[in-house]
């Protein structure tokens, strides 16, 4: 897989923080499984992860919160 970025062919899997202001909410997830790029760092995400964290904003989101932590889990 290639960065998406620039290109780059070494992606690096890391857990990384997801930051979000969703509805006036700022929602934060730590220790989020991620390939980020060794040449420009730019962090992407496998589909199953994505949508894990659509998941848990739309939680989130709901708790009427301006800020929200929580680590990342399947």
């Amino acid at each position: 897989m290639t960065c998406f970025m620039c290109r780059g062919c070494h992606l690096e899997d890391k857990e990384t923080t997801f930051m979000v202001d969703a509805n006036n909410c700022i929602i934060i997830v730590k220790n989020v499984p991620s390939q980020v790029c060794s040449q420009c760092g730019e962090v992407s995400y496998r589909h199953q992860v994505s949508k894990q964290l659509e998941k848990i904003v739309d939680i989130m989101r709901t708790s009427f919160m301006e800020i929200a932590v929580t680590s990342y889990s399947d």
